[in-house]
């Protein structure tokens, strides 16, 4: 009895030891396969939750509502909608925290009457559009020149970085949820360059900072567009293109063809400038995917798998330029490779 309490009271045994090692690897094996598939789980259900399309056009669901709601009338905005701060404005329409029914909600309202028809432009594209790539429509009162959308605390992408730095979503700061994010913004240019009205063109992004304040993140963290009153139509059959605005574009955020092509010495006139279409978006996805993969751990495995992808976008001539679709195929196809060789490298640490 004596020996044994020695035994026991010096540690664990040279055969025990072993056993110890196992079955802690083990346990960190099943905790990196149980957060991937949870990983998988969240990509899989984010979209559906709240998702405008499981309800009938004109209808809505968002939070824990149970059932569809149909869209809010005038009387229903003016006698049940709580206007509480001003959280944004811009050129075309302010933007107020509100209250419906105990549901945080985002009431736009007209700036200026001359930007009317870039505002009605956008409650219109809201209407047509409804999918979980846009935010959520509630409601619209034309005679009042509002608009009810869902309210989303965290923001435009423009906070992301500030969102990250939160203690509350440190956690969610690695390049899987950012490489995510990616899909999602390019997700939604597909979305828009296939969609029920035809190929839909971003114009509203002739910088970084304006192209992200026209997107918001969600809560359970996946990106929807907000501001839709600049979507002009591309039609290739009947040669129809676009031009973003009337003045000259300068940088090289935006697309080569979007910029003066006649010189310094030739004065900018907008009837001169030749018109474009909708791979002017291709052209800014690595731009913008270069931002939502931030600086962190893996981020540069991330965009090396993308190079080739990406170098592609930037290729001086339109035509050249891959699809947003194809975009997208290569970041799932990277994604999918990298979560591959992570649970690779976790069996061979075993």
């Amino acid at each position: 009895m004596e020996r044994r309490a020695q035994v026991s009271s010096k540690g664990l045994t040279h055969q025990e030891v072993p056993r110890v090692i196992g079955l802690l690897l083990a346990t960190a094996l099943m905790n990196i396969v149980l957060y991937l598939c949870l990983d998988r789980y969240l990509v899989s259900t984010r979209h559906s939750i709240g998702d405008p399309r499981s309800c009938p056009h004109g209808y809505f669901r968002m939070g824990q509502m149970r059932n569809c709601s149909p869209w809010l009338s005038c009387e229903e905005l003016r006698a049940e909608v709580r206007q509480l701060k001003r959280v944004g404005a811009g050129a075309v329409k302010q933007v107020f925290l509100s209250e419906w029914k105990e549901h945080k909600v985002a009431l736009s309202r007209l700036t200026r009457l001359e930007m009317k028809d870039d505002f009605f432009h956008g409650l219109q594209m809201l209407k047509s559009l409804q999918s979980k790539h846009i935010v959520t429509l509630l409601g619209y009162c034309e005679d009042d020149s509002t608009i009810l959308t869902e309210y989303h605390p965290l923001g435009s992408l423009s906070n992301l970085e500030e969102t990250f730095n939160l203690s509350k979503y440190q956690n969610m700061n690695t390049w899987q949820h950012r490489l995510r994010l990616a899909m999602d913004y390019v997700g939604i240019i597909d979305y828009l360059h296939h969609s029920p009205l035809g190929t839909l063109v971003m114009c509203d992004s002739n910088d970084l900072p304006k192209t992200l304040s026209q997107y918001l993140l969600t809560s359970n963290f996946s990106i929807v567009a907000n501001d839709l009153d600049a979507l002009p139509l591309v039609n290739h059959s009947s040669r129809t293109f676009v031009k973003c605005g009337h003045r000259e574009l300068h940088g090289d955020f935006v697309a080569p063809e979007q910029l003066w092509p006649y010189g310094e010495n030739m004065p900018f006139h907008d009837d001169l400038m030749p018109s474009y279409d909708e791979k002017i978006d291709i052209w800014k996805i690595p731009d913008v995917s270069s931002f939502l993969l931030g600086h962190v751990v893996g981020s540069d495995m991330v965009r090396l798998h993308l190079f080739d992808i990406h170098k592609a976008c930037k290729s001086q001539i339109p035509a050249e330029r891959p699809t947003a679709r194809d975009v997208l195929d290569t970041y799932q196809k990277v994604s999918d490779s990298l979560r591959d060789t992570v649970m690779s490298q976790t069996r061979e640490m075993l």
